[in-house]
């Protein structure tokens, strides 16, 4: 297992010239995404934390952008239903996010005034707002100075930090205290200092195979200086073909799309036997029933739904929650 603690970490000025190399690289290489814009509000910064949880930024930027377009302010969201905001998610995946978001909305205009509030703990208090993205959005749209720590932070603190090929599978005490321990002291360099190790991570510091050539701190990298060791774990990929989560998204692409409830027995006949013709409804019931699952995993797929809320039963069928 490996660990986040520093073998030896940098000194003052060794750390401020840390700071300074990485965020100049990151005011000449920094993506034009939207949401980094002086003119996104706090509520697009949330929108966009939110959707890209284990979602890449190309299949964000277009969700995103109709997102803002309908809903500009959180009081629109949540003057609709919860099902709208689970139909226009689409196929970013994790739909349950959607319902988080807009129970986050509900949240901004009773408790705020529609205003997202800018505090780490009044964030925090937002229904599905973990301690990612509270400290992200205080740090992003509010210019808090947060200890920001997602994936890419991670593994750029323990190549470069600590020496050691990835971080542990699952965040640790150690990893929280090291990123506390680097964050500079002012306001927005600390902003800056997160975007940019974020960024380095995410174009640079990659994965499976990082781009030392060109990182700006190559020459300071503690796993560069220990010889590359190689990982102590395969990271898993989680399976997707023939699982309950394939058959879960088939069911709700066919919710998205549908303007009545939706009987059982639909979701288990070819849309041909049912009458449909080609288009519409009949395309992701297709879809659908070209899984060929067995009923039992079907069955499993639409409890699943049901139990967190992403579906609701109505007049005898399925629909998205009202």
């Amino acid at each position: 297992m490996t660990t986040a603690a520093p073998a030896r970490f940098p000194s003052g000025p060794e750390l401020q010239e840390l700071h300074t190399r990485i965020n100049t690289w990151f005011a000449g290489i920094a993506r034009d995404l939207p949401w980094r814009g002086p003119a996104c509000s706090a509520w697009g910064v949330l929108v966009s934390e939110i959707m890209l949880q284990q979602t890449p930024v190309v299949r964000v930027l277009p969700v995103w952008h109709e997102w803002l377009k309908r809903w500009p302010t959180p009081a629109g969201l949540a003057g609709e239903p919860a099902g709208e905001a689970v139909r226009a998610w689409g196929r970013l995946g994790y739909p349950r996010r959607a319902l988080r978001l807009h129970a986050a909305a509900v949240a901004i205009v009773q408790d705020h005034g529609g205003k997202v509030p800018d505090t780490y703990a009044e964030l925090l208090a937002l229904p599905g707002v973990g301690s990612y993205t509270a400290a992200a959005v205080a740090a992003f749209a509010y210019g808090r100075r947060e200890t920001v720590v997602d994936t890419n932070i991670r593994r750029v603190h323990a190549r470069l930090v600590s020496g050691v090929a990835l971080p542990s599978p699952a965040l640790t005490a150690a990893e929280m205290r090291l990123a506390a321990r680097l964050l500079p002291d002012h306001d927005g360099t600390s902003v800056r200092w997160n975007a940019a190790v974020m960024e380095l991570g995410a174009l640079v510091c990659t994965a499976r195979a990082p781009r030392c050539g060109d990182c700006p701190v190559r020459d300071s990298c503690a796993w560069r200086a220990a010889g590359e060791p190689p990982p102590s774990y395969v990271p898993k990929g989680q399976a997707w073909h023939g699982t309950d989560r394939q058959v879960r998204g088939a069911v709700m692409a066919v919710l998205r799309l549908a303007d009545v409830p939706v009987p059982a027995e639909m979701f288990q006949r070819e849309p041909a036997d049912l009458g449909f013709a080609p288009g519409g409804i009949g395309v992701p019931l297709a879809a659908l029933h070209r899984l060929n699952s067995a009923p039992e995993q079907l069955d499993r797929a639409l409890a699943g739904l049901l139990a967190d809320g992403l579906a609701e039963v109505h007049d005898g069928g399925y629909r998205l929650p009202a």
